[in-house]
């Protein structure tokens, strides 16, 4: 559930969690679950909460992925980045994505409507190059096919 960043709210879900031994990585998980993503004012209230410093806490922040530090976009397209999928033409496929959308790989595109991440195998092989847009798996794309793809689910 995505919430708009609430220091309050922030503060009580933090609280109900610093009972438990090592509480950094649930808290963290429980932010990111309530906000969508972990603001740098949430990692001075956790590291606060937990008597931590506030690099302790940010150098969690930054070393697992699964973090994010902005606020999430509308929409997460997932383009496969495997060899299949590199070979059937992927790469000039997100570069025509991604300059019609003025961002790259894992950066929200300037209005917030769409984030781009590279995974590696979505398991269309045979119909490479494959997307993830939202929910719907799509296949055999080109540059074109995959910006008319993203524009539709926007």
């Amino acid at each position: 559930m995505t919430r708009t960043w609430n220091p309050e709210l922030a503060s009580r879900e933090i609280e109900a969690l610093t009972h438990l031994e090592g509480a950094l990585l649930p808290v963290l998980h429980r932010l990111q679950e309530v906000f969508g993503y972990i603001p740098a004012e949430a990692v001075t209230l956790a590291a606060s909460a937990l008597n931590l410093s506030r690099a302790e806490v940010h150098g969690v922040v930054s070393f697992y992925h699964d973090f994010r530090t902005e606020a999430p976009a509308r929409l997460v397209v997932r383009l496969c980045q495997a060899e299949a999928c590199q070979a059937a033409g992927a790469r000039a496929a997100a570069a025509a994505l991604m300059g019609r959308l003025k961002t790259e790989f894992m950066k929200v595109a300037p209005d917030g409507s769409v984030v781009v991440e590279p995974v590696y195998c979505l398991g269309l092989c045979a119909a490479a190059p494959a997307a993830l847009i939202g929910d719907r798996l799509l296949a055999a794309l080109d540059g074109a096919s995959l910006c008319e793809a993203v524009e539709a689910a926007l």
